[in-house]
């Protein structure tokens, strides 16, 4: 559990204040405007909103997707169904500016779209887009989808992020002194950088890396002649893009490039960090890495009359307010699947991106045991499952439509479509219980469960990413049991399932039942912890202050955490 003691000087800036830009391939800032997949978006959104709200020097560069991730709906069988709409924005301003990047030895036009701070309350933005009437249509495409399948595409996405922002900064007569790389999907923008400065000592002094993910999909690996040809080094001889980084097989880590490239990194909680230092153990001369915490911007995600509730300790107006927030879900999930739940029984959710390792269908292992969960008279209970898998992980939407067949046999399953922002925010302001059941060591933050506590759901999870600094087990929150992640994974989906199975069985559900007060006592807990450690002004002033700072206090810090 953190310090949750008011963060020093937060958002003060340092003198002289320093101007940073934020590189991110997603941002999620309001429902309206889809330029997000998941996580990663809501991140920047939030850090976004604190950065506006501290009055930080700070400018956000990503890219308007013409078609966004995608829309999510359903097969006439009520299975995932995937529509790429093109999306009309009108309070994104045009800065009729017009300059060339070289893609695959070719010019290609790039313009941008402003947002100004005080539509959605963000520092200001700008969405780079290839869009334009100059380009050829292959051109036209490299803004078309976030996460392109074609690796070619999603290669060009990532020049055009990192060498179009930093020459639309150019354009812009922006000066940063920081250029934070939010994943490694703007590498080309160190490459870039080298041809300006004219030494990889000049880029580590301005150039700062956040590493979200262990997984091999947030650090993917390309040829490195593909690279090399499509112009993803600003054109820098391969030979010399090898000595440069130390990579001189054929396969190019786009992560270990930014942590050599880069003057230092961050991983996104102490847990992250370790296992950040572990992966990369082998590898030399990389900057150092410290961790900074993720969190989410109160004021965008949290319930203020929760909040007055839950420390004027009025017991009453808590589940008043929390009952009210189960109703306005409860209309979504009947608009959806036309099942009506009710708000005295004790719902669960399991929402966030699907992805294997994150397993939606962890209580699936056990049909047997699961059917006596959901049909038990004494303790009922309602399952909520959201999530948009990536549209071609065909392994993750056929997940995603296993729980729709399963929904069919059980009036009290529902599996919801269409989770962005506004979905994400009634699914917490309803939930009772937020589920989190990633593997062990493979879920590097995990920011859902910070905005569930901000809205008076229970978080249930295995001890990963940002829990073990938040929970306090039957106090705040319930962990489970430790499962070696050395074992293979179906001992560890087994080992898992029947944790969670016992702690529903024997603990949650006797607790919300049959002793209210308790748990009513945790939802206090969770609502008074989770402020301010996870209220991402406080990660707002810890970036500006560490990892936008000059390279020896932010050693100074690397240096603290290891203690």
């Amino acid at each position: 559990m953190p310090d949750t003691s008011p963060f020093d000087a937060v958002g003060v800036p340092l003198q002289p204040a320093r101007q940073v830009a934020y590189f991110s391939m997603e941002f999620a800032i309001a429902q309206p405007l889809k330029t997000y997949s998941g996580g990663l978006g809501f991140l920047a959104g939030s850090h976004m909103r604190s950065a506006y709200s501290l009055q930080q020097p700070m400018t956000g560069i990503g890219i308007l997707w013409k078609y966004g991730y995608y829309d999510q709906g359903r097969r006439a069988d009520q299975t995932m169904d995937i529509l790429f709409m093109e999306k009309q924005y009108s309070f994104l301003e045009p800065t009729n500016l017009k300059f060339q990047i070289q893609v695959n030895h070719a010019p290609v036009w790039v313009t941008a779209y402003y947002l100004p701070p005080p539509v959605f309350g963000t520092a200001p933005l700008y969405f780079l887009s290839t869009d334009l009437p100059e380009n050829d249509y292959l051109s036209r495409t490299i803004c078309h989808r976030l996460y392109d399948p074609n690796p070619e595409t999603r290669i060009a996405a990532s020049i055009l992020l990192g060498i179009g922002g930093a020459r639309l900064l150019e354009q812009l007569s922006i000066c940063p002194d920081v250029y934070h790389m939010n994943e490694s999907h703007p590498l080309p923008l160190a490459f870039y950088l080298y041809n300006q400065l004219g030494s990889a000592e000049a880029v580590r002094e301005r150039l700062v890396f956040t590493t979200h993910t262990p997984e091999e999909a947030g650090n993917p690996c390309s040829d490195s002649r593909l690279l090399d040809r499509m112009g993803f080094f600003d054109y820098l001889p391969l030979d010399q893009v090898r000595l440069l980084t130390g990579i001189a097989d054929d396969s190019f880590n786009w992560a270990l490039g930014a942590l050599r490239l880069a003057g230092r990194a961050n991983a996104v909680s102490k847990k992250h960090r370790a296992v950040s230092e572990q992966l990369w153990q082998n590898y030399p001369d990389l900057c150092p890495i410290i961790a900074i915490t993720n969190a989410q911007n109160r004021l965008f995600w949290g319930d203020p009359l929760l909040d007055v509730a839950a420390a004027s300790d009025d017991g009453p107006a808590l589940t008043a307010r929390k009952k009210s927030g189960k109703q306005a879900l409860f209309d979504e999930v009947a608009d959806q699947t036309g099942d009506l739940y009710n708000p005295d029984i004790f719902t669960l959710v399991w929402a966030r991106r699907f992805a294997g390792y994150k397993r939606a269908d962890l209580l699936l292992t056990d049909p047997a045991r699961l059917d006596r969960l959901l049909t038990n008279p004494r303790y009922p209970v309602q399952f909520i499952w959201a999530g948009k898998p990536y549209p071609y992980d065909y392994g993750s939407v056929g997940t995603f439509d296993r729980l729709v067949h399963l929904a069919r046999h059980y009036v009290n399953c529902a599996v919801l479509v269409g989770y962005e922002l506004k979905l994400s925010r009634l699914l917490k302001r309803g939930a009772d219980l937020w589920l989190n059941t990633p593997r062990l060591t493979r879920e590097a933050s995990g920011t859902s469960g910070m905005t569930a506590a901000m809205n008076g759901a229970i978080n249930c999870s295995t001890n990963d990413g940002w829990v073990p600094e938040f929970a306090r087990n039957g106090i705040n929150s319930f962990v489970l049991p430790e499962a070696d992640p050395a074992w293979p994974a179906h001992e560890q989906d087994a080992f898992d399932a029947d944790n969670l199975f016992t702690l529903l069985e024997t603990v949650i559900l006797p607790m919300y039942y049959e002793q209210p007060d308790q748990w009513l006592s945790i939802q206090k807990n969770s609502l008074h912890d989770i402020i301010p450690y996870f209220d991402a002004d406080r990660m707002a002033a810890e970036y500006y202050q560490t990892l936008y700072a000059l390279p020896q206090p932010v050693n100074q810090a690397a240096e603290h955490q290891s203690a």
